[in-house]
């Protein structure tokens, strides 16, 4: 099994030069430490919980085989027997090093006294590769340049869970994995941030280049974009980060059971979204399987404030652009809450839908209005200042049946008003033309990721057109939307005139394992549709209708 569940992307700029190797210090190692002993209290209890039911099974299975006994029953043959009968082959000796003639043992090299070895390998004339070279190949491999972004995606294969960091060369249509993380938990959300979050040393008004990770688990893990190989997170934020705060506080706790109880100070269940606050840097707000939405300090890693607006679970949050405290919040519970977090006691306006939530977006063009997209495939459009008399009564601007299924992902161009793209589980990308006069479909395609989980915009102008698609089959591909004839056509005005036949490129990894007579991939990995849409039944485009 392998899979893309969501998709973060970095800005121009904020990825480091060279990124570097996790130094572990003294005081990083104590931190480590601690997270990794109260990990293997975790598993040690589990192995101990499993190891006690099965002691059980085997007392039950004494008893049988002494009631079996009384009763004349003939007892299978003892491992006491089975092992004399290997005592001929003296297995407990197989391993031992033999001995020569004085009784010495014998080893692979035994004539060491006559080597010569120098102090250090630059002095051996024979050592020719030098380890300055090495590292200087390693840090040009490692190069990260301005013009490049990074893509970071959610990734589960063969039951793994990791963070699959992506270079993306927008001059060369070229797209490989950099590095990637290790995850405790399957990941559902991800959210970039441009703070050093963990790092006391460092002032937290610079600039950084961190990823929050949520998962399965109740916890938040925030990790550092610019190490690669790193052991830990730089911050967990939940319950289980309180073992790198306090060992003494945590080993209480671990005494007692992890509590399921919803509380003022971290989730007790699933994460599903994350929205970081980019005024308020250091803030970064969360929602929970466990109906909650709770606001964090990054400064001191601590919840600020807990919020329960919702009677199901949330699944969707976003800060508005301008009102930098209003939270936009979608549930399962089939509503939408606009609420300012500064009055959590204060009633909030609440939009209802159809289905359940699948995702809600403010309109970055203008952030009097938000999208809601839902379960039943419709993209709902309210404005912020008509506010229903109860969720039922709501009235949106306008509705769309964007897909048949549910739309499983969303997004809005944050650089080309107007611009909308869907995915859905019916495996179709649509994009989608906002005018006065309504939305209409632009194009429709299957890129061929499966299900899809996530659609994302680059965040430059200058990759404004360029759209990450990721989904149930664990790749990803960049669409260059601009290189589309339909899309040309809709917003003309935006892109730029280019003389002769344009190729529609859609941009990927290289898999080594993909025979290219199936699916033919240049030297980049960049796979060229023709123009006219000409790649089968799964192209079809509004040029066509």
């Amino acid at each position: 099994m392998s899979m893309i569940t969501a998709t973060a992307w970095v800005p121009r700029g904020y990825a480091a030069n060279f990124p570097l190797r996790d130094n572990v210090d003294d005081q990083e190692l104590s931190r480590i430490s601690k997270l990794a002993k109260l990990r293997l209290d975790d598993a040690r209890e589990g192995l101990e919980n499993v190891q006690g039911k099965q002691e059980g099974q085997e007392d039950d299975e004494n008893e049988t085989a002494s009631e079996a006994e009384e009763e004349g029953v003939v007892l299978p043959t003892s491992n006491g027997d089975v092992d004399d009968d290997l005592k001929e082959y003296d297995l407990e000796h197989y391993d031992s090093d033999a001995v020569d003639e004085n009784g010495e043992p014998m080893a692979m090299f035994g004539n060491t006294k006559s080597l010569v070895y120098h102090e250090s390998n630059a002095d051996d004339p024979y050592i020719t590769l030098h380890e300055n070279d090495d590292e200087d190949e390693e840090r040009e491999e490692l190069q990260v340049l301005s013009t490049d972004n990074m893509i970071v995606a959610a990734k589960i294969e063969d039951e793994v869970a990791h963070l699959e960091i992506y270079v993306y060369e927008d001059a060369a249509d070229n797209l490989y994995v950099h590095h990637d993380i290790m995850l405790p938990a399957i990941p559902l959300c991800v959210e970039w941030l441009d703070v050093p979050v963990g790092r006391a040393a460092e002032d937290q008004s610079s600039k950084g280049n961190t990823i929050a990770v949520g998962t399965f688990d109740p916890d938040i893990e925030i990790w550092d974009l610019d190490t690669v190989d790193a052991m830990f997170p730089n911050v967990i934020l939940g319950q289980g980060g309180e073992a790198s705060k306090d060992a003494d506080l945590a080993k209480k706790k671990k005494r007692r059971k992890k509590s399921k109880k919803v509380n003022d100070d971290y989730h007790v269940d699933a994460i599903l979204s994350l929205a970081a606050n980019r005024n308020h840097r250091t803030l970064l707000a969360s929602a929970s399987a466990d109906k909650t939405v709770k606001l964090w300090d990054l400064n001191t890693a601590n919840c600020a404030k807990s919020y329960s607006y919702h009677t199901d679970k949330v699944c969707s949050i976003a800060w508005h652009l301008k009102e930098t405290t209003v939270l936009l919040s979608g549930s399962y519970d089939r509503t939408v809450v606009a609420a300012d977090l500064r009055a959590p006691d204060a009633k909030v306006p609440r939009w209802g839908v159809e289905s359940d939530v699948e995702t809600v977006r403010w309109d970055p063009h203008d952030p009097n209005f938000f999208f809601v997209t839902t379960e039943n495939g419709i993209i709902h459009y309210h404005d912020l200042r008509t506010i229903p008399s109860s969720p039922a009564t709501s009235k949106p601007v306008w509705t769309l049946q964007a897909h048949d299924q549910s739309v499983s992902s969303f997004d809005v161009n944050p650089i080309i008003p107007g611009f909308l793209a869907t995915g859905s589980t019916d495996k179709e990308v649509k994009l989608w033309n906002v005018q006065s006069s309504g939305p209409s479909m632009v194009v429709s395609r299957n890129l061929g990721v499966g299900k899809v989980f996530s659609t994302t915009f680059g965040p430059d102008a200058e990759v404004g057109f360029r759209l990450a698609v990721a989904g149930s089959k664990g790749t990803m591909q960049v669409w260059d939307t601009s290189t589309n004839a339909a899309v040309r056509s809709a917003f003309a005005g935006r892109v730029a005139p280019v003389e002769g036949e344009v190729k529609e490129r859609l941009v990927g990894v290289n898999d080594d394992s993909t025979d290219s007579e199936d699916e033919p991939e240049d030297v980049n990995g960049e796979h060229e549709m023709q123009e006219d849409g000409a790649e089968g039944d799964d192209w079809d485009s509004m040029e066509d209708v």
